[in-house]
């Protein structure tokens, strides 16, 4: 009977790990099954180019997966069941089970509301293809002068607010920060960002915290009233909730507890990568939910399946965030390293270079993502060694 790996959620580390281990494990004893809600591999880092009214490129993912053996299920996952090893999921034709051996958890996050009222009812976000397509329509029926609020001073608020005052120079577009703009760049970088919003045209209102969204404005602690015809929600991200409602260990934000393989402490034959997993760089610091960990999380998790159902060795991945790319806009960006802290260097890259180096990760990400078995070695191997560890060896990773 061929090992059943069952790979949850198509984006940046799902659909990259899924196609690499296709490649690296035989088909004749394994079968590999990625689980995802829609037909697409969706670019999220410019899912706010998306929503601004540019094209971006969604490659089919039946094309991504082409010739690797790999089984799409277009369904929604509704629950995970550890114990048994079954997962639940809803498609058209109604609700099903699929069992693993083997589980590769990559489900990712969305917008988190932070129990703010309204935000769910109101507010507009780019964590998903629908979401940016139904904000691009809002946008389309704005005419000229109105007016677009953006909540949130991360590189998702920074990023959207630059690409819709560039895209869309007669709306009147506002970003509300919690703290001072780009608090978490070099104070040059800083300085390079204030002048990229007032060219453009940003109004900024710093160390604002909304607390109510409406239909048509969003109300600060302090009382003071925003008009808006659109508030996107930039405000954080939230992983899925099925992996706590699982039973699997989990952080306090949900995020999939795992030991240095990306393998599940509480259950061994689960693993996580992406925006799922909470683990630990060779910094010592909590990996911060972006591409770049995704694809670190993702390599890390494919070589520990491949070298445990192989009985070969199992190499370890550096985990590591070298810094922040920002676009604003497509012809500006920034682009700033951080130490070993996450605190920023004093050195940064900005304008056009900058824009270039942004442009070309996001192009290199959606190239190894819809060519996964490119430059990896032809020869597949074969499982040789009992695949699942058990639960006791599993108790000593928690340990």
């Amino acid at each position: 009977m061929k090992h059943r790996i069952v790979v949850l959620g198509a984006g940046y580390a799902g659909a990259f790990t899924a196609g690499h281990l296709a490649r690296r494990l035989s088909p004749a004893d394994t079968e590999i099954t990625v689980v995802n809600a829609e037909p697409d591999f969706v670019q999220r880092l410019r899912l706010h180019q998306l929503a601004a009214g540019q094209q971006i490129a969604a490659p089919h993912l039946t094309d991504v997966f082409a010739g690797t053996g790999i089984r799409l299920r277009l369904a929604r996952v509704t629950a995970v069941d550890p114990e048994r090893q079954v997962v639940a999921v809803a498609d058209s034709d109604g609700d099903g089970e699929i069992g693993y051996d083997t589980l590769l958890y990559t489900l990712g996050s969305a917008v988190a509301d932070h129990g703010v009222p309204g935000v769910a009812e109101h507010a507009f976000h780019v964590t998903s293809r629908p979401a940016a397509l139904r904000l691009r329509g809002r946008l389309e029926d704005l005419r000229e002068g109105g007016e677009v609020l953006v909540v949130g001073d991360g590189w998702t608020g920074i990023e959207t607010a630059a690409e819709f005052a560039e895209s869309r120079p007669d709306l009147s577009v506002s970003l509300v920060a919690r703290d001072e703009l780009g608090a978490r760049l070099s104070p040059g970088a800083r300085r390079h960002l204030r002048r990229v919003f007032d060219r453009l045209g940003v109004t900024v209102v710093e160390h604002t915290t909304i607390e109510a969204v409406e239909a048509t404005r969003a109300i600060g602690a302090d009382g003071t009233v925003f008009e808006s015809d659109a508030t996107v929600w930039t405000a954080g991200f939230a992983v899925n909730p099925i992996a706590a409602a699982s039973g699997l260990h989990v952080a306090e934000n949900g995020q999939i507890l795992v030991d240095r393989t990306m393998r599940s402490v509480s259950h061994p034959n689960v693993y996580a990568a992406g925006d799922s997993v909470y683990a630990i760089g060779d910094n010592g610091r909590p990996l911060p939910m972006s591409c770049a960990s995704a694809g670190y999380t993702g390599g890390q998790a494919m070589d520990a399946i491949v070298g445990r159902l192989t009985g070969s060795e199992i190499p370890n991945t550096k985990l590591v965030y070298p810094g922040n790319h920002i676009s604003l806009g497509r012809r500006d960006g920034i682009l700033q390293t951080v130490d070993d802290e996450g605190r920023p260097k004093p050195k940064y890259v900005g304008g056009r270079t900058a824009a270039r180096i942004k442009a070309g990760i996001v192009t290199t990400s959606l190239w190894a993502v819809s060519h996964p078995t490119f430059g990896l070695p032809k020869r597949q191997r074969r499982v040789v060694a009992a695949p699942v560890a058990s639960r006791r060896e599993g108790d000593r990773a928690a340990a």
